[in-house]
């Protein structure tokens, strides 16, 4: 039901039980905030957003006041825009003076309103903390001094993620955000899925970044580098170069990475099809069987490091397939290596990904040959760009060039795990193949795509029908798998993206992460599948001779002792 408000001597028509917020944003008319996320719910922590309300004596926290009819409201009076100034110079007088060394320099949200309000001289001088800086977690690096407290990291943390490693702790002007026990990341019940990161308006949360390690690699002659991208960073990196949100820069990509150094540049998303296609054969074992069902995905890092802390039982249940981009590493040290007669101790790869949990994932000790790590090093997307434009490179006037053998052939299936649901559509194009002994009529599964965190489809092949799902946020994750273990639901398949709508939405990803522009990645992964030719994993040419070069074919010997990996609960202060 519409209402009529008047704003700043105008009336607008706006939705009855809205907030103030919600209605002005609604008509175009901007209020800062620091601490409100849509989708989330309102604290009026930073008092940001505070306007003036006939009738009120105070003002009014326009994040959590619903709007009332015939409301008349001052977004932007001499009180309002004094009240947030005074805020923002409360909030700097702590604040530490180092913006030219912060990673968030250019794009914090503190030093923006600082700016919009005019904020040039310290009027209140505040007592500076002396935090000191948690660099123990490989994925996340945090800094208390520079947290304002805004709440934004907590809720991402209770409300998406569903894991609540970080809370207010204390009182007054001793209040801080902090892990149980105010422990080190390291040694928390954190998942390392970089939600936090992304939500964070400040410097407090950022990358644990490795360019110094991966500078000397570079600089070493006897020393090949690799690199390898997953299927999202191409339609992720446009924003950080002015291009159209989703745009593909796959070709730009490889031509920026080898003028940077690097020797070879590959695609994740061929090794994707072969992830594919193990957890297919894997699929097909139990389903005929009738054993360890539902098969549930393990190809989401931080969904695994939840299920190693949280819930262990369900251990057995994950695909024991190591992820698209281990699989990458493994085989370049492996088989590359013996191709280009290279020692695989003079091999650094490099894994640019979305996902910040990579970060820790290639640290585990299943995932090192000999002590030595199928990858070396990680860089995030945001990661990526900043290294482009370290390196002088004007992308905007880069060619597109083909990446480099033999990871070079690509299917649709493999570009499909960028996104929520892609990955169950992927598996059961392979999975009908292999039980009907033909391909699907229709590729396309429309019930695994749209906007739904939830998912369901059911196929039906000649040895029955196969009833999947695909969930993606961490806490909707949660819930489902409850009602599974209740037996109100039930499937032979669950795919679990801890970040909403996939890999493209990660914690690697621009900040800010815009709606509009999470959903024209997602478009561009459609439309990639749809214009495709070669549509299956289990039709890449590559992953065929991989098979019958070096690996003899999945669930054989070879290809269990290369491809597959075990997981193991892991114990955590919470």
């Amino acid at each position: 039901m519409m209402i009529k408000i008047e704003v700043n001597n105008r009336t607008f028509s706006v939705n009855r039980g809205d907030t103030i917020l919600a209605a002005l944003r609604n008509n175009g008319i901007q209020v800062p905030t620091l601490c409100s996320m849509s989708d989330l719910s309102p604290t009026g922590a930073c008092r940001m957003c505070v306007v003036e309300v006939e009738g009120f004596e105070s003002l009014v926290p326009a994040c959590s006041f619903r709007v009332e009819e015939w409301m008349k409201i001052k977004t932007h009076s001499a009180r309002v825009l004094q009240a947030r100034k005074t805020n923002v110079e409360l909030l700097l007088s702590s604040h530490p003076d180092d913006c030219l060394y912060c990673e968030r320099n250019g794009n914090c949200e503190l030093q923006k309103l600082a700016e919009d309000l005019h904020v040039r001289n310290r009027n209140i001088q505040g007592h500076k903390s002396s935090f000191k800086i948690d660099t123990s977690s490989p994925a996340i690096i945090r800094d208390p001094g520079k947290c304002i407290l805004c709440g934004r990291c907590v809720r991402v943390c209770e409300e998406i993620a569903g894991v609540s490693t970080i809370d207010f702790e204390r009182r007054g002007d001793r209040l801080m955000i902090a892990t149980a026990m105010a422990e080190p990341l390291h040694f928390s019940s954190c998942i390392e899925c970089g939600m936090c990161v992304v939500s964070c308006p400040t410097g407090a949360l950022t990358d644990h970044a490795q360019f110094q390690e991966l500078a000397d690699s570079l600089d070493q002659v006897e020393t090949t580098v690799t690199a390898q991208y997953t299927p999202e960073v191409p339609v992720s990196l446009a924003e950080e170069f002015g291009f159209k949100p989703g745009t593909d820069l796959k070709g730009i990509i490889n031509n920026a990475l080898r003028r940077i150094g690097f020797d070879y540049v590959f695609e994740t998303a061929c090794c994707g099809d072969m992830y594919i296609v193990e957890q297919a054969s894997e699929f097909i074992s139990r389903f005929m069987k009738k054993e360890n069902l539902p098969l549930i995905s393990s190809r989401c890092t931080a969904w695994v490091n939840y299920v190693e802390t949280f819930q262990p039982a369900l251990i057995s249940h994950l695909t024991p397939v190591r992820s698209p981009h281990q699989l990458t590493g493994k085989l370049i040290n492996t088989w590359f290596a013996q191709m280009k007669k290279i020692p695989a101790n003079r091999i650094h790869n490099v894994l640019i990904t979305n996902c910040i949990a990579s970060k820790g994932e290639v640290n585990r000790r299943e995932y090192a040959m000999n002590n030595s790590p199928d990858i070396d090093f990680v860089l995030t997307t945001r990661e990526l760009a900043r290294l482009i434009k370290l390196n002088g490179i004007d992308i905007q006037s880069l060619e597109a060039e083909p990446s480099d053998g033999p990871f070079h052939a690509v299917s649709s299936a493999g570009k499909l795990l960028a996104i929520a649901g892609g990955e169950t559509e992927a598996t059961l194009r392979t999975v009908y193949h292999e039980i009907a002994k033909k391909e699907m009529q229709e590729s396309r599964q429309a019930k695994l795509r749209g906007n739904k965190s939830v998912r369901e489809e059911m196929i039906s092949t000649p040895k029955g029908d196969i009833s999947v799902v695909a969930v993606s946020g961490l806490k909707n994750a949660i819930k489902l798998l409850e009602e599974v273990k209740d037996g109100k639901r039930t499937y032979d398949f669950i795919e679990v993206m801890v970040c909403p709508d996939g890999c493209v939405n990660g914690g690697g990803q621009s900040i800010p992460a815009r709606e509009q522009s999470i959903k024209a990645r997602v478009k561009t992964i459609n439309e990639l599948d749809k214009n495709e030719a070669i549509k299956a994993a289990h039709k890449n040419t590559a992953v065929a001779k991989i098979y019958q070069e070096f690996a003899r074919g999945p669930r054989t010997d070879e290809s269990k002792e290369l491809f597959l990996t075990r997981f193991e609960a892991r114990k955590v202060l919470r």
